[in-house]
């Protein structure tokens, strides 16, 4: 088959001489051609933190602490340019930021939101987390939730 799927490669068995397809994210093999891209692992996780800033546009616009938030989505995004640069400049560290100021009840625990896979959370959260290389942060990511940071921890 010439013409294979992304993501997949033909391989010949050292134990029966006979041609197989290989899916080259999970390793996972099989007899029958493939008919379509392959499929990425869905065993695979990341670790991130964040620090979310909930505006009056937000999905359920209050925090874990049952405080209505009133703020506009400009001023959660100004917030947050503050705390990044906080971040940056070493006057305060993710986690202490997090637990501090996250609308989110990540707060509690730095903003550490354990490991994670695809399809979890919301698709702008989940591909700027699988983006970020460990250690690095993110942007502002806007999702449905509010405005928000990550950092990837593993």
């Amino acid at each position: 088959m010439a013409n294979l799927p992304d993501g997949w490669e033909l391989r010949v068995s050292r134990s029966n001489g006979k041609e197989y397809y290989l899916n080259v994210y999970t390793k996972e093999s099989q007899w029958d051609p493939p008919t379509e891209p392959a499929k990425r692992s869905s065993m695979e996780k990341v670790q991130c933190s964040h620090l979310l800033v909930k505006h009056n546009k937000s999905r359920r616009p209050a925090n874990w602490k049952g405080e209505t938030i009133s703020r506009t989505k400009e001023e959660a995004i100004k917030l947050l340019e503050g705390y990044r640069q906080d971040i940056e400049s070493q006057q305060a560290t993710f986690g202490e930021l997090a637990s501090k100021h996250s609308d989110c009840s990540s707060a509690r625990k730095g903003g550490d939101l354990g490991p994670f896979g695809r399809g979890q959370m919301q698709k702008p959260f989940e591909d700027a987390s699988f983006a970020l290389k460990v250690g690095e942060m993110s942007g502002i990511v806007d999702t449905d939730s509010g405005v928000h940071i990550i950092l990837r921890t593993a």
